[in-house]
C-alpha cells in the first residue's frame, strides 16, 4: 500500500482549481466542506487533492498550516479508501482552531467513504 502523498496527488494546476470550484459538487461534513470533480479525461491518472484553511476562521498562518498538515496526514493515511481514479477533490477546513488529528481522521474516513458511494467504481478488466 502506498501512504506517500507526491506533488502529482496535490492539485496545484489554477486551471483544474477553477473548474473544480465552477463545475464540482459538493457536500458538507463538519469540520469542512468537500468539494469533487469527476474528470474523464483523468481517468487512470492519481486522484489529486487540494487543502484549505480560511484566514477567517484561523488568522495565523503557522495555525492554518497546523490544521493543513493534519487534513492532509488524515488522507494520506485513508486515500485508499476512494476507489476511482481521477477525481479532483478539495478539502475545505470549516472547523474549530484547536481540533486534533483524532477528530479529523475519523471525519475523513467518513468523507472518503462517502465520497465513493457517490461516485461510480472504476471498471476492471476482465480475462475473457
Amino acid at each position: 500500500m502506498n501512504y506517500r502523498l507526491p506533488k502529482s496527488e496535490r492539485l496545484h494546476a489554477e486551471k483544474l482549481i477553477k473548474e473544480l470550484f465552477n463545475e464540482g459538487s459538493s457536500f458538507f461534513l463538519y469540520p469542512f466542506k468537500v468539494i469533487f470533480l469527476r474528470k474523464i479525461d483523468l481517468s487512470g491518472q492519481t486522484n489529486q487533492v487540494l487543502f484549505s484553511v480560511s484566514k477567517k476562521k484561523i488568522k495565523r498562518a503557522n495555525g492554518r498550516n497546523f490544521i493543513k498538515r493534519r487534513l492532509k496526514e488524515a488522507y494520506r493515511l485513508n486515500k485508499h479508501l476512494l476507489l476511482s481514479d481521477g477525481i479532483i477533490l478539495g478539502f475545505i477546513f470549516v472547523g474549530k482552531p484547536d481540533t486534533s488529528f483524532a477528530e479529523i481522521e475519523p471525519k475523513m474516513i467518513l468523507a472518503l467513504s462517502k465520497l465513493s458511494q457517490e461516485l461510480p467504481q472504476k471498471t476492471l478488466p476482465h480475462d475473457q
